[in-house]
């Protein structure tokens, strides 16, 4: 019998719905049941041959626990160590080395220090910070949100320099990144399930968490080039990335969608938020997850970081390709579910998988080992060109007193803000 646990925070719905339905799939061969752990031993068995975690980014304790289960060889979605290394700006900057479309972003130095952070400890620091510059590359209205974040946390939208520095001076130790907002005509939230599975989703961020507004099925939402570009993005950054279950959201403008959030390894999907029917899609995609990696071979373990970020993929999916792509409100219009979009060719996952356990190099490579083999020829693709109480030793100055607008009348900005707490 093969053991399946689920780590959970404060969603009901979708892991009894996963449980009910692994267990009703595995017919006593396979078991899924809600994680118990206590005191955990450095040496040992863990009892669970495969971990989905929903929880362990805000709980210290269950992340050094799934570490823990790794090193035994339990199958952990998503891979602890690669997601404790991961952050949303390095995100922006491969995908744009992956070519997918990023609207302009910054990383700002932090307001605020812990204790012990002296002026010596920051020399490397620019000092004073050329916010004029950065306003001038970004523009305003732009989005102020921490680098590594999510569920919409601590984001806020800023209109000038001034707005800009007051909300900046309350971040506190966060470290934050400045992004252009984008004047977006359509709004989607993509499940990937598998690094093969997308479910593109129509979605509007204004709307409340909870509302029933922000999910909608409209089944001429995205035209058929459209979603197929969409969900061709979506695969080509969680097949770099490494992310089992991940969602990515795009603001879409003149046709062109810009990837603004793609670190959300546990997306909301529970019934009151995202409907039944998106619910359903994603227990039956997970469940049919589990049961492939439980399938699998699974190669000796491997403790050093190459092996942790990149375990081998044997399963056949990895090798098919593209059928087709289409929005999930044309899907629901037939009542068939959106199919699987494989469109990257089989020696993608391999080639990222050798070249990210390299040290030097990783992100050219991973660019040359995905452009060459899945970027579609010739296409062209515009690039857009609570406080937290700590010692502050030494901030970026605000330079500059006076906001410069980019030119760029193609684009006019309106907020997209709002959003459910996920990851």
């Amino acid at each position: 019998m093969k053991k399946v646990g689920l780590l959970v925070g404060r969603e009901r719905t979708f892991p009894l719905s996963l449980i009910e339905s692994i267990n009703e799939r595995g017919g006593g061969d396979v078991v899924a049941e809600l994680v118990k752990v206590g005191g955990v031993r450095h040496e040992g068995p863990i009892g669970y041959d495969l971990i989905i975690d929903r929880i362990s980014h805000e709980v210290p304790f269950y992340r050094a626990f799934l570490k823990r289960a790794a090193l035994e060889g339990a199958i952990i979605i998503n891979n602890p160590f690669w997601w404790s290394a991961d952050d949303k700006f390095f995100n922006f900057s491969l995908a744009t080395k992956l070519g997918v479309a990023i609207p302009r972003t910054v990383l700002l130095p932090q307001k605020s220090y812990i204790e012990g952070i002296t002026g010596e400890s920051l020399r490397n620091l620019e000092f004073p910070l050329d916010w004029q510059a950065v306003a001038d590359y970004v523009g305003f209205p732009a989005i102020l949100k921490p680098f590594d974040g999510g569920g919409w946390k601590n984001v806020s939208r800023v209109n000038s320099l001034e707005e800009l520095w007051k909300v900046y001076d309350t971040t506190g130790t966060l470290c934050m990144t400045l992004q252009e907002m984008i004047d977006w005509d359509l709004f989607v939230r993509c499940y990937c399930i598998g690094m093969e599975d997308v479910l593109i989703m129509p979605y509007d961020p204004r709307k409340a968490y909870l509302s029933g507004e922000q999910y909608v099925h409209d089944p001429t939402y995205l035209s058929g080039d459209l979603a197929a570009r969409v969900a061709q993005d979506v695969l080509t950054l969680n097949r770099a990335l490494g992310y089992e279950i991940n969602t990515v959201e795009f603001a879409i403008k003149d046709e062109i969608p810009y990837a603004i959030d793609f670190m959300n390894p546990a997306p909301d999907a529970e019934v009151a938020s995202v409907g039944e029917f998106y619910h359903n899609w994603l227990t039956k995609s997970v469940t049919d997850l589990v049961f492939r990696r439980l399938s699998e071979t699974q190669a000796e373990g491997r403790y050093r970081w190459d092996a942790m970020l990149n375990p081998q993929n044997t399963s056949q999916t990895a090798t098919q390709t593209l059928a087709a792509a289409a929005s999930a409100a044309q899907s629901a219009a037939d009542s068939v579910l959106p199919q699987s979009v494989r469109d990257l060719s089989s020696n993608v996952v391999n080639t990222v998988g050798d070249i990210l356990g390299q040290a030097s190099g990783v992100v050219s490579g991973i660019v040359d080992a995905v452009t060459e083999a899945a970027t579609p020829e010739p296409e062209t693709r515009p690039q857009p060109s609570p406080k937290t109480s700590a010692k502050s030793t030494r901030t970026p100055s605000k330079k500059g007193s006076s906001t410069t607008k980019r030119t760029n009348t193609s684009r006019p900005k309106k907020s997209a803000t709002g959003g459910p707490a996920e990851d």
